[in-house]
């Protein structure tokens, strides 16, 4: 009788089953449930209601949820460490910021229902030929999608063509994101310089200050959260998500036997700068502003980060590599401002040291732990 074999699965493969994938979904939607009805239907002396603030923060972190899940996408799935995802992230609430600032019309400080206040303070004759169509929302929706696309297809069409891998790629990108981060803080370029674009009135006529405003901000940030984590889970378990993970493990043999690697590693690069550009969209009517700090490349290895220390190829991971991450700087900069940094560097440390497939993978061993003495 013949002894049956199974490989061990690897924990950057993809179950069978997504079950870490199910919990979330479901924790997520109870969280859409349930902040509305305690923000909106309870006083504010209620030891059940969540403030205005905590909902906004909350928002904030499913903004930064999708984003690590753009960039697990490419990093845990295609192995492609990107230190300048934030470049998308920032463009796409760039995008937002600009409609916003033409929302302002004559509320402005000076008055001017065509030009920004900054363009007004700075003398400037003129709207730019770049901020036209920015008084549309369909308009600005395309453009954030469009511009973070257009610019990732771009870099990966040279980068991936010229066989660009590993730290070097890696290098450009980081690169790539202090060069804008550079030309956003000229005032030359339109953008607002150094303040960058603030002063939000409202978003499609909602006015940005109103608790409903912010309810509903943090319900479409939840749903596409929600949506980009299905169709990423589609996308990594079928054939194309299989060719992808080829590419990660034995990117040569992929290209021996005839995939077109460049084709693969440029359209999933490309994909998830969309869902960044996505992520930076939603993000600035939430937190008020965007400016060219969201460009720096401290940002983008925080993202890193987030995805290492929730584990990579997972998805769920990084979401919540995302929220822990986020909400322990919120707790240090309150408590301790002057240690964040240094408590940064040392979870990064930790978890490349002690758990290399971060926090989900801790769990999975111990779950396999349990089934093999049980």
């Amino acid at each position: 009788m013949s002894k049956k074999h199974t490989m061990p699965q690897s924990l950057l493969a993809l179950p069978r089953e997504d079950r870490g994938g199910r919990i979330f979904l479901g924790i997520l939607l109870a969280v859409m449930v349930l902040v509305p009805i305690l923000n909106l239907g309870t006083d504010a002396d209620n030891p059940i209601h969540v403030s205005t603030y905590t909902v906004t923060l909350l928002g904030k972190y499913l903004c930064y949820a999708l984003l690590a899940l753009s960039l697990d996408l490419v990093w845990g799935y295609c192995g492609i460490l990107s230190l300048g995802h934030g470049a998308f992230f920032a463009l796409g609430g760039y995008a937002m910021g600009m409609y916003l600032m033409r929302q302002i019309g004559e509320r402005g400080v000076y008055g001017n229902a065509e030009l920004p206040d900054f363009m007004v303070f700075l003398n400037w004759q003129e709207l730019p030929w770049y901020w036209l169509g920015f008084d549309y929302f369909w308009f600005t929706a395309l453009m954030i999608m469009v511009v973070p696309g257009l610019l990732a297809l771009v870099f990966g069409w040279f980068a991936f063509r010229s066989r660009v891998t590993g730290v070097y790629l890696s290098i450009i990108t980081q690169a790539l994101t202090f060069a804008l981060m550079l030309a956003f803080f000229r005032n030359e370029m339109g953008f607002g310089g150094n303040n960058g674009l603030t002063d939000f009135k409202d978003l499609m006529g909602f006015n940005l200050q109103l608790d409903g405003t912010r309810i509903a901000l943090f319900l479409i940030s939840a749903a596409l959260l929600a949506s980009a984590y299905a169709f990423s889970r589609y996308l990594v378990t079928s054939k194309f998500g299989r060719i992808i993970i080829a590419v990660r493990d034995a990117e040569d043999r992929a290209r021996f036997i005839g995939y077109k690697v460049e084709n693969y590693k440029l359209w999933l690069f490309t994909f998830a700068a969309v869902l960044a550009g996505i992520a930076g969209a939603l993000y600035v009517p939430q937190v008020g502003i965007i400016n060219p700090g969201e460009f720096s490349p401290l940002n983008s290895i925080e993202m890193v980060v987030w995805v290492a220390v929730g584990g990579r190829a997972t998805l769920y991971g990084a979401i919540g590599g995302a929220f822990v991450v986020n909400y322990a700087k919120t707790w240090f900069t309150a408590v301790l401002p002057e240690v964040w940094l240094f408590a940064l560097g040392a979870l990064f440390v930790i978890v490349t040291v002690l758990l290399p497939n971060g926090l989900v993978g801790l769990i999975q061993q111990r779950r396999n732990r349990k089934e093999a003495t049980a």
